[in-house]
């Protein structure tokens, strides 16, 4: 019903006897009929209770009686309501998560990434409905998922009145428009939501530089042109035909504005390096502060220096970077020594390499720092993984980042277990709660260190 867009069903049930008909065909007296027609669900648990409702059995005499007319305009007029209800606030998407597990992933791992999926789509304004999986040995190349499970996902988008379907994988441009065929909306994978939070977080002129640069290097290959009918025909002999469409003008159009853009944020990285050429010669050391977005880096850079970086219990909360003045002790005699401290863009599992080149200028306050504090938010129950993804990064700069301090952060809502797995695993690991400034002396006391060992050519 749902799929034929039906309003009520009636089924006729036949006694299986009686007269033979002509050519052949159904036979019998009808024995009773049944009517059916779906339910609005404003607060309906799918999950649980069935979306329609079918009544009891009937003779053909009382179904007769019945008012279609009446029924079908009270549905109709009960439906309304509810999609009216749900489109009050049309600024929220109403979000499916959709994940497929390969032969190649964990299930541990596959767990994490639909957790991670959830929060971007709630830290971009969305509303997660309802979390789909599948299990296949690989990726149907069209639609990713296979052809059962793309007609279930379209009856869930009509049945939870969603407006937008999330992939936890990247997605073709073939594949978005196949299924945003069968589903009837929007059709996103997981780089595109990163991409949105992102454009939301920019504040200053370079953050907003480099979203812009990293949305059109990803929306170039996906626009998609209607044929002729987005031809532009040419005038005289030899310029009759399809001529240019449309598709090629924005393509060309487009391209246009990436290279603009790319010479932007390369005038926006010279004018970094001369910054941190003027560093170096008041020869005022300097120390990035990397880590797993949400690990609370940004909290950490409000507490030991009393910035008023923007920090919320959310992915990305913070994208442009920002540097402080702080005192550490002198490894050798002890004494306040000033450092830099600067806080970065966070880290995310498969950083999407589009914003990894578009945020290169940012990237590169990391790759020209003396060291590096690589905080870790140890309340997470997937921090191992997290180091890993961050490690991994940081392993595919182009130029080999200075010393790290590990620094275990959220102390306060971690059990005695994962602690003592965290310093069995990292022994020279600092072990802190940047929101209730606990080990903060101590983190002082091991930074000055590593800055002592960093000017020193050493490493920890």
């Amino acid at each position: 019903m749902v799929r034929q867009r039906l309003d009520s069903l009636v089924t006729v049930i036949l006694t299986g006897a009686g007269m033979l008909r002509r050519g052949g065909g159904a036979t019998g007296y009808v024995q009773e009929v049944y009517l059916a027609h779906l339910l609005p669900q404003p607060d309906l648990d799918l999950e649980d209770t069935s979306y329609w409702s079918v009544s009891a059995p009937m003779s053909l005499d009382v179904l007769s009686k019945q008012d279609f007319l009446d029924l079908v305009e009270g549905l109709e007029a009960e439906f309304e309501r509810t999609y009216v209800a749900q489109q009050v606030d049309a600024s929220v998407d109403r979000v499916i998560i959709v994940g497929l597990m390969t032969d190649k992933m964990d299930s541990q791992q596959f767990a994490e990434s639909l957790r991670e999926l959830a929060r971007l789509v709630d830290t971009a304004g969305g509303e997660v409905l309802q979390t789909i999986q599948q299990k296949r040995s690989h990726s149907h190349p069209q639609t990713v998922i296979g052809a059962g499970k793309v007609q279930e996902i379209a009856l869930k988008v009509q049945t939870l009145g969603a407006t937008l379907v999330a992939f936890a994988q990247d997605l073709s441009p073939a594949q978005v428009r196949n299924l945003e065929t069968q589903f009837g909306v929007r059709v996103v994978d997981r780089t595109e939501v990163i991409l949105d939070i992102f454009a939301q977080r920019a504040q200053s002129r370079a953050g907003k530089l480099q979203v812009e640069l990293a949305q059109l290097e990803y929306m170039l290959p996906r626009l998609t042109g209607r044929g002729q009918a987005m031809s532009r025909l040419g005038g005289g002999i030899g310029t009759r035909g399809p001529g240019e469409t449309k598709l090629e003008t924005e393509r060309r159009g487009i391209q246009k504005r990436i290279a603009r853009l790319q010479r932007e944020v390369n005038q926006l990285q010279a004018h970094r390096s001369r910054l941190r050429q003027q560093r170096q010669k008041q020869e005022v050391p300097t120390v990035a502060i990397v880590g797993y977005t949400n690990a609370g880096k940004s909290t950490l850079i409000n507490t030991l220096t009393n910035a008023e970086v923007y920090a919320a219990d959310q992915l990305f909360a913070t994208l442009d970077p920002t540097t402080r003045r702080l005192f550490v002790p002198d490894a050798v005699t002890g004494k306040p020594r000033t450092v830099l401290l600067t806080d970065t863009v966070g880290f995310i599992q498969e950083l999407p390499p589009s914003l990894v080149d578009s945020f290169r200028a940012t990237l590169e306050e990391v790759t020209e720092a003396d060291a590096l504090i690589h905080v870790v938010d140890l309340s997470h129950p997937a921090w191992l993984s997290q180091i890993r993804s961050v490690t991994k990064i940081l392993g595919e700069m182009p130029i080999s980042p200075g010393p790290i301090l590990m620094t275990f952060n959220k102390l306060d809502q971690v059990d005695s277990d994962t602690l003592a797995k965290a310093k069995e695993e990292f022994p020279l690991g600092v072990f802190i709660s940047a929101s209730e400034r606990l080990g903060l002396d101590t983190l002082r006391q091991k930074l000055g260190q590593l800055i002592h060992y960093a000017e020193s050519g050493s490493r920890v």
